[in-house]
């Protein structure tokens, strides 16, 4: 019996052993990746800011979807939210970026709550349906309060502050993309620590079998909430960010359109793992600006069949791919 106990404990060790090294392998992938594209793309930094925005977006939908189980077409509602919140409070003579995306933080997170808070009521179908409804008032509110979100032209002309008043917004972008993988690493951070805390453990456990979880005496539709709070923070850093990067806001950040390319990026990626997310919005846009440029009338098509591909290659994902390869290479060894 004590040798099977020690055997099980030196199992454990070797396994989070494993997870540490994975993550640490993850993270330097993640500074790399933003170094490259720093380097070999000093042109697009616009564009490789905007990817990190939406991939901020991305990471938030993970959490409720991938770790939850909750299915959502609405999250473009908590990215808007802390775009225009960021970009109302520009206007309005807050300039520092760092409260800006504490504004979007606070804008997503009462966002999310509103919308966990109707969306958790309903089940399934109910809840998808109520999410492209939350996503299509939330549009249409920005669009009628003309006066405060400039309607359908949009806020423009944001005057952000140099970060730490050191550092100043140029038109390159290199300011914003730096700012934004700093950012972005930080924020991988916490939700990694999340995932793997007894909060996220527990919902895993409500995604798998929520009545199982009810019957040991806890609480399910708080513990959902909390997630979407966090999730709408998540996204609302992602909004403002995406707002003083462009320095515009406009409806698109609150399009239904949004939330299914980015539901699409996270299927593409692989859901619950939070890399898929990285993985499938670098992917996924990446390959639709490069399509895009070489045939401008078909590239929605060329997107397509990529997406087809993925899924029939790897359904769980290209993420579950590069599990699989490493795998096999750690098996060999």
């Amino acid at each position: 019996m004590h040798t099977m106990v020690q055997a099980g404990t030196m199992a454990d060790a070797r396994s989070s052993r494993g997870a540490w090294l994975r993550d640490v392998a993850g993270f330097a992938a993640i500074v790399a990746a933003g170094v490259a594209g720093y380097w070999l793309f000093p042109d697009n930094l616009a564009l490789l800011t905007r990817i990190v925005a939406v991939a901020l977006l991305v990471l938030s939908i993970d959490l409720v979807v991938g770790y939850c189980g909750v299915a959502t077409l609405g999250h473009a509602a908590l990215f808007g939210a802390g775009a225009y919140a960021a970009g109302i409070a520009c206007v309005n003579g807050v300039t520092e970026p760092m409260t800006l995306i504490a504004i979007g933080a606070g804008a997503g997170a009462l966002a999310g709550l509103i919308m966990g808070a109707i969306m958790l009521r309903g089940h399934g179908l109910a809840q998808l349906v109520l999410s492209i409804a939350i996503v299509q008032l939330f549009h249409e509110a920005a669009n009628k309060a003309s006066s405060i979100t400039g309607g359908s032209d949009g806020l423009a002309g944001l005057m952000v502050s140099p970060l730490f008043g050191l550092f100043e917004f140029d038109l390159w972008g290199k300011t914003a993309y730096i700012m934004g993988v700093v950012l972005l690493l930080l924020v991988f951070a916490a939700l990694k620590f999340i995932v793997s805390s007894p909060f996220g453990m527990l919902c895993r456990g409500i995604k798998q079998d929520p009545l199982r979880i009810r019957a040991m005496g806890a609480f399910v539709f708080p513990v959902l909430l909390k997630m979407f709070v966090i999730s709408g923070a998540v996204a609302g850093m992602g909004g403002a960010l995406a707002a003083i990067s462009t320095q515009v806001i406009g409806l698109d950040s609150l399009s239904f359109e949004l939330s299914a390319n980015a539901l699409v990026m996270l299927v593409l990626g692989g859901l619950g793992t939070l890399y898929g997310a990285l993985i499938g919005t670098v992917i996924f846009m990446g390959f639709e600006h490069v399509v895009s440029a070489a045939n401008p009338f078909h590239w929605m098509t060329m997107v397509g069949a990529l997406l087809i591909a993925v899924v029939l290659a790897a359904p769980g994902g290209l993420s579950s791919l590069a599990e699989r390869f490493l795998g096999s290479r750690g098996g060999k060894a």
